[in-house]
């Protein structure tokens, strides 16, 4: 059989397993899991990286590889700064 099913049945049943998961989440959990998941972004800017500095010299890798370490890092970066938010909603208020 061809690969390109079975990479498109793992990406069909990733959605659906992840949306199931994350459905199921209490808010107050939120926060942890958004943390965990920055760090596993984390990982995926590491893996980018090494796909964009690849010995395979085309335009469409190189391409790619950019593009991966681009999402990845606005994804790391932009979880933090949501999970930041979320921390700082339940610090107490300091009057003055």
């Amino acid at each position: 059989m061809d690969p390109l099913i079975y990479l498109l049945f793992i990406l069909a049943l990733s959605i659906f397993l992840g949306f199931a998961l994350i459905s199921k989440v209490p808010p107050l959990l939120h926060t942890p899991l958004m943390s965990e998941a920055n760090a596993i972004s984390g990982i995926t800017v590491v893996g980018a990286l090494i796909a964009a500095g690849s010995e395979i010299h085309s335009v469409l890798t190189i391409a790619l590889g950019t593009f991966a370490v681009a999402l990845a890092t606005f994804n790391v970066v932009g979880g933090y700064c949501v999970t930041e938010r979320m921390l700082k909603m339940f610090k107490k208020k300091e009057s003055k």
